[in-house]
């Protein structure tokens, strides 16, 4: 699947995943003493370490489904998939923002709506050029369909 000619692309893209995913969070306060914490918490909830990794892991795999559009696609097919991811990956920041940094629930569950409808067209546009990138943007669907209900039910309760 992947050559050593992959290698420096691979690398990039994963790092800007990365980089772009994580940057939201050192702007947005969500330690003990914030607004975060002051909320009613449904039973549900994760604890607050499972979402480091989870995100990691899941813009890792971004990443790798990217570079693979990148370096498989062509034409429109490959603008269209690429824009798309971007568009997505806009909201993804954008959720984190109005979430946490805005403290508005309600805005929140608003963006992840529209996230999650932009993943699903996402992860059709990737299967007309790659399969693989399609499936590995899979997990990321599943997390924010759990995180828009987890989203949701902040919102009911708060």
């Amino acid at each position: 699947m992947f050559s050593r000619d992959d290698i420096p692309g691979l690398a990039l893209a994963i790092l800007v995943c990365e980089a772009v995913g994580a940057a939201p969070a050192l702007v947005t306060a969500t330690g003990s003493g914030s607004w975060y914490a002051t909320l009613v918490r449904p039973a549900f909830a994760p604890p607050n370490w499972v979402f480091g990794p989870v995100w990691t892991t899941l813009f890792f795999l971004l990443g790798v489904g990217v570079y693979l559009v990148l370096r498989d696609g062509r034409g429109r097919e490959r603008t269209v998939a690429f824009g798309l991811f971007v568009a997505q990956y806009v909201l993804n920041v954008a959720w984190t923002l109005v979430f946490f940094g805005g403290e508005n629930i309600a805005g929140g569950l608003a963006v992840i709506a529209a996230l999650w409808t932009l993943i699903v067209a996402t992860i059709a546009a990737f299967s007309r050029v790659n399969r693989t990138a399609a499936l590995l943007l899979v997990p990321y669907l599943a997390w924010v369909s759990f995180a828009a209900f987890l989203n949701y039910e902040f919102y009911r309760l708060n």
